[in-house]
C-alpha cells in the first residue's frame, strides 16, 4: 500500500490533531492510520499519520508544501515520508553471524522494505555470507593503536553509498563520536544486555556472576555515550541457577535477533519519535 508516513512531535496543545487532519481532509486525503500519544509530564505531543498515496490531490512534495505554514505556526519537529522509497541500510558486523545473517534472510524474503547498498565488517568472516545474497563486503580493518584511519575509510563507505541508516549487527568496535555526529537517530545497535544494566564488554558474564534470572536484549540509537542511547525495543529470556555462561550465550542469541529485526522494522517504517533520550514508538 503506497502512503505518506507523517511523524511530528511539538508543544502539546488543543486541537493539533483536528488542525492537521483538516488539511489533509480538505485535499481529499484519506487517513489509514494514526497515532498520537501526549506526555503529561512534558506536557509535549507525538504523531504519526499515514495517508494513502492515491487519494490526496497533491504529490509528496506538495503535500509538505501544504503543511509547511502549519508546522511552523505548531512548532513542529517533523518529517514526511514515501513509504515505496525504501531506506539505504548499511549494516556492520564483526564476527558474530547470527544478527547479520538474521536480517539478510529478512530483507532476501521481503520481510524488511530496505535496500543493503553493502555490508562493512573488520574481519573476513562474513564475507562469503554476504556475497552469497549479491552484496558488495568491505573489509576495513581497525587497528588497535591507531583507529582513526579505519574509521575514516568506513565514513567514505558509508559516503559512497549514500546509506541513511547504519545497523551494528554485533560490530565489535566502538564508533568514533565524530562518526555518531554524522547520523543522529540513524544508527542503530543490538547491545547484548538489558540495558541499563551491565553495560560494556561481556554484559552474559556479568550476569552470570550476578545470578540473574532474566537476561535481555536491547536495540538502541547510537550515541557518543557508550550504551546510552535512546532505546527503541527490548526482550528477555528467562534462566536460573544452573544456566551456564555458554548457556545465557546461546539462549542471548535468539533474543538479540528478534529485538534487533523488530527495532529495525521499527525505524524502516517510521515508527520512532525521539524526545531528549527517551523513543516513542507507534
Amino acid at each position: 500500500m503506497h502512503t505518506y508516513r507523517l511523524t511530528f512531535d511539538c508543544p502539546d496543545s488543543i486541537g493539533i490533531v483536528n488542525q492537521v487532519s483538516t488539511l489533509i481532509t480538505e485535499h481529499k486525503g484519506w487517513i489509514s492510520d494514526a497515532s498520537q500519544h501526549s506526555d503529561d509530564e512534558t506536557k509535549w505531543f507525538f504523531s504519526r499519520i499515514e495517508i494513502l498515496a492515491d487519494s490526496i490531490d497533491v504529490d509528496l512534495e506538495g503535500l509538505r508544501e501544504l503543511l509547511t505554514p502549519l508546522a511552523e505556526s505548531l512548532n513542529f519537529n517533523w518529517k514526511l515520508e514515501d513509504s515505496t522509497v525504501p531506506k539505504k541500510v548499511i549494516m556492520m558486523a564483526s564476527k558474530a553471524t547470527h544478527c547479520l545473517s538474521d536480517l539478510l534472510d529478512r530483507w532476501h524474503s521481503g520481510e524488511l522494505n530496505c535496500e543493503i547498498p553493502c555490508v562493512i565488517s573488520n574481519h573476513d568472516d562474513m564475507r562469503g555470507l554476504v556475497e552469497h545474497y549479491g552484496i558488495p563486503y568491505h573489509k576495513v580493518v581497525i587497528e588497535k593503536d591507531n583507529k582513526q584511519p579505519g574509521f575514516d575509510e568506513v565514513e567514505r563507505l558509508i559516503k559512497e553509498y549514500q546509506g541513511d541508516t547504519i545497523v551494528l549487527a554485533r560490530y565489535m568496535q566502538i564508533l568514533p563520536p565524530t562518526l555518531c555526529a554524522l547520523y543522529p537517530h540513524k544508527v542503530i545497535n543490538i547491545h547484548h544486555s538489558f540495558l541499563p544494566s551491565f553495560i560494556g564488554a561481556k554484559p552474559y558474564h556479568q550476569a552470570s556472576i550476578r545470578g540473574v534470572k532474566l537476561i535481555g536484549a536491547t536495540c538502541h540509537y547510537v550515541t557518543e555515550d557508550l550504551d546510552q542511547g535512546p532505546i527503541i525495543e527490548q526482550d528477555v529470556s528467562r534462566v536460573n541457577h544452573r544456566n551456564k555462561v555458554e548457556d545465557l550465550v546461546r539462549l542471548g542469541k535468539d533474543t538479540e535477533k528478534l529485538v534487533l529485526a523488530r527495532g529495525l522494522r521499527a525505524h524502516l517504517e517510521d515508527r520512532i519519535l525521539v524526545h531528549g533520550n527517551k523513543t516513542i514508538v507507534f
